[in-house]
C-alpha cells in the first residue's frame, strides 16, 4: 500500500511532516536510487523518524528536533565508528560530498541504513545476555573515541527539570525527588570507568533477528559517562517485570554477562544500588516533564512516568550490592 500518509498512525511521534516531493529532494544529495516509499515509525519520542524506501535500498531517515549541528556530527560518528570496529550499529549514510548530516524541512537531517531485525518488547533471558555483552564491548571500544560530549542529563539536569515542574506535582512525588537528587548528589562518579556510553539503551533502541543482536539504534543521548549507569540504564528497562520492579534472574544473567567482558571493578559493584536509583531517576523527570509541559506535534507519544516512579521507589527500598564479589563498602 501506499504510505505517503504514514504520519496517520496514532502511535507515532511526528513533529514534522514530509511531502514526497520535499524527501526526493533530499535523497537527490546520495547516490541511493530513487524514492519507492516512505512511512513513520511508531517508536521514540524525541525526534522524527521514517522508513525510506528507495528502489537500491532501505533507509532509516532521522529529523532532529532539538540536537544543533555540532552534536549531531558527534552521534554520527559514533555510529559510524561503532560500526566499523564491528559493534552492530547502523552506519550512516554519507552523501555526494562525504557528509553525514544534511538539512530536511529546515531542521538537520540524516540517513543511516536500516538494519534487519526487529525491536522488542519483552527480551527473553539469552536477548538479555546478548545485549549486555555486546553493551560491554561498545563500552571497550568507546573508552578509545577521539571525541567527547557531556551528558546533558546529568544531575544538574535533574535538579534543573525538578524545579521546572515541582509545583505541577504532588507533595509525595516532590519528596521523592528532592530526597533522590539529594542522595545522589553525595556520590562521586569521576573515578570510576568512563566511556561513550549509550544512555537511553532501552529495549525498543535494539534491533534482534531472533536471538541475534543486529544492532544498536537511536544514540542522540551518547555521551561521555560512568558505562556503571549506562549498564543500570540497560537492566532498569530490560530486566523490569510487569510490577515495574526487577526480575533477579534476568538482573543477574545480564550482570554476569557484562562482568565476562568488562570486568566490574569493587567500587562499581558497591555503586550498584546508587546506579540503579540514578538511572530511573532520569527517565522518571524525564517522563513526568513531558507529561506536565508536553511539546507540540503533529502526533507525541508520552510515556507513563509512574513506571519509573515505582520503580525508583523498589529500588529505594532495597540495600543489595551487585552480587558478583563478597562485602564492599557502600558507595559515597
Amino acid at each position: 500500500m501506499s504510505v505517503f500518509h504514514g504520519w496517520e498512525c496514532l502511535s507515532m511521534s511526528v513533529y514534522t511532516k514530509v511531502a514526497p516531493e520535499q524527501l526526493v529532494e533530499f535523497l537527490a544529495k546520495y547516490s541511493v536510487g530513487k524514492l519507492v516509499s516512505y512511512q513513520g515509525i511508531s517508536a521514540g519520542i524525541e525526534n522524527t523518524n521514517y522508513f525510506v524506501d528507495t528502489d537500491q535500498s532501505r533507509f532509516v531517515l532521522t529529523i532532529f528536533e532539538h540536537h544543533q549541528a555540532d552534536e549531531l556530527s558527534y552521534f554520527l560518528n559514533i555510529m559510524a565508528f561503532m560500526a566499523e570496529q564491528g559493534i552492530p550499529t547502523a552506519h550512516p549514510q554519507a552523501d555526494l560530498a562525504g557528509n553525514y548530516l544534511n538539512h530536511l524541512c529546515g531542521k538537520p537531517a540524516a540517513l543511516v541504513e536500516r538494519l534487519p531485525g526487529n525491536t522488542l518488547t519483552q527480551p527473553n533471558l539469552k536477548q538479555c545476555q546478548v545485549m549486555a555483552s555486546t553493551l560491554a564491548r561498545f563500552h571497550q571500544e568507546g573508552m578509545t573515541f577521539p571525541f567527547y560530549r557531556a551528558n546533558d542529563r546529568s544531575l544538574d539536569w535533574a535538579q534543573q527539570t525538578f524545579e521546572l515542574i515541582k509545583t505541577a506535582i504532588t507533595e509525595q512525588q516532590l519528596a521523592l525527588i528532592n530526597d533522590e537528587i539529594a542522595f545522589q548528589q553525595q556520590i562521586d562518579w569521576t573515578p570510576m570507568p568512563q566511556s561513550v556510553i549509550h544512555a537511553d539503551l532501552f529495549t525498543d533502541n535494539a534491533m534482534f533477528d531472533g536471538e541475534k543482536l543486529t544492532g544498536i539504534i537511536d544514540l542522540y543521548y551518547a555521551c561521555q559517562g560512568a558505562c556503571l549507569y549506562d549498564l543500570a540504564v540497560m537492566v532498569n528497562d530490560w530486566c523490569r517485570n510487569s510490577q515495574h520492579d526487577l526480575e533477579p534472574t534476568k538482573v543477574e544473567a545480564v550482570l554476569t554477562a557484562y562482568d565476562k567482558v568488562r570486568p566490574l571493578t569493587d567500587q562499581e559493584q558497591a555503586c550498584w544500588p546508587a546506579a540503579l536509583r540514578l538511572a530511573a531517576l532520569r527517565f522518571y523527570l524525564s517522563r513526568l516533564k513531558d507529561a506536565i509541559m508536553p511539546r507540540e506535534g503533529e502526533i507525541t507519544m508520552i510515556k507513563d512516568p509512574k513506571v519509573f516512579e515505582t520503580l525508583l521507589i523498589a529500588h529505594r527500598k532495597k540495600a543489595k550490592r551487585l552480587p558478583l564479589n563478597g562485602d564492599l563498602k557502600p558507595c559515597h
